[in-house]
């Protein structure tokens, strides 16, 4: 058995790396550089997934052997039928741990563990757009909601007959940029929209960007170039809002890797009545930003070797269609079709995620010839 014998090679190579793994992140050198610590702990639980495979796989192995040699040179009949069996059960298991290993080797995106910065901004469709970019934003949050994330928004501009020209959050928790980067693109509704006085469907688009959020230590930023602007927040919350300065305006200069050309970043924060909280989440956002800016080069590189395109990050492909006459939603990068449409929004998309994370891991399991 060629490939098993490669799997296990491949297996062995890299216990070698989990046991000193185990031993830097005790190391007090190690920890004290908070950068490589993280890293070493995530490979560390990366690691101890595949040897805990690893150990399911030689067991199975060893199990399917000795019912061999049962059937082999055993007579007692009840001792050959639990053998007949255990390898039955075996042999079944084998290849569904081989899969698993397989998935295992693949080099994970280390980007996949990070929280994220998420924009949604109506398209094409003026109000109908706003109120989809809202409903949009209904279907995340209550995604959040379900897996156990925290979500909190950072800034938003409404529709003038409700939903959001514009909206952007954070979203914190587990393996939040491995679930959410599969969304950035562009998402298109066909409804009646409730504007409509003569009953005809119109076409109308809202855009996401899913941004994994850039740890301090990723991003160089002096933040003796900030200029800060303090002012008062607009909109409801009370007479405190507009008698308190609690709203945050930050000045930047860039320097554009791509282009050479200083550029200034302008960001706003009024998210709470605490202004120390804005400025510090207002820098977060500016880390975010320089990061997306300055990895675009990594995504676009990670794009031109895909063939899926399943994600790409790239915010003008259109990825996604909302049919409200037929009740559907169809994503167009894979195939995939719900008719589940009030459940969809409703935050019912781990399926449609389920999928395309398949997708991904079989181009990327092709690209590693595993």
């Amino acid at each position: 058995m060629p490939e098993t014998n490669s799997i296990l090679e491949k297996l062995d190579g890299l216990e070698a790396r989990y046991q000193e793994v185990a031993t830097l992140i005790t190391d007090p050198e190690v920890i004290s550089h908070q950068d490589r610590y993280v890293k070493l702990t995530r490979e560390y639980k990366d690691l101890g997934d595949i040897m805990n495979a690893r150990a399911r796989y030689i067991a199975c192995l060893n199990g399917i052997k000795e019912a061999k040699d049962i059937l082999a040179n055993e007579t007692d009949p009840e001792m050959k039928d639990m053998a007949r069996e255990e390898l039955a059960n075996n042999e079944n298991n084998l290849p569904k741990i081989e899969e698993e290993i397989k998935l295992a080797l693949v080099p994970k995106d280390p980007e996949d563990a990070k929280n994220v910065q998420m924009e949604i901004r109506a398209g094409t469709g003026g109000d109908e757009a706003a109120l989809f970019a809202g409903d949009l934003f209904t279907m995340y949050k209550k995604f959040c909601d379900s897996m156990g994330w925290s979500l909190s928004v950072t800034s938003e501009s409404e529709g003038s007959v409700g939903g959001y020209k514009e909206i952007d959050f954070a979203v914190s928790g587990d393996n939040v940029y491995g679930v959410l980067k599969y969304e950035s693109g562009v998402h298109r509704v066909q409804r009646v929209p409730a504007t409509e006085t003569q009953g005809r469907m119109h076409t109308s688009a809202a855009t996401v960007a899913v941004l994994p959020e850039a740890d301090k230590f990723e991003v160089n930023i002096n933040e003796g170039d900030i200029k800060w602007d303090t002012f008062r927040s607009s909109g409801a919350g009370g007479q405190n809002v507009n008698k308190v300065e609690s709203g945050v305006r930050l000045r930047y200069p860039w320097k554009n890797p791509n282009t050479g050309v200083v550029e200034e970043i302008l960001i706003e924060c009024t998210e709470t009545r605490d202004q120390p909280k804005n400025k510090e989440r207002a820098l977060s956002r500016l880390r975010t930003f320089i990061y997306d800016k300055e990895h675009q080069k990594y995504i676009d590189d990670i794009a031109s070797r895909r063939k899926t395109l399943v994600s790409t990050g790239d915010r003008s492909a259109k990825i996604r269609t909302y049919n409200f006459p037929q009740g559907r939603v169809t994503d167009h990068r894979i195939g995939y079709t719900t008719h589940d449409l009030s459940g969809f929004l409703g935050g019912d998309i781990k399926d449609m995620i389920d999928a395309l994370t398949v997708a991904e891991n079989a181009e990327r399991m092709k690209e590693s010839e595993l």
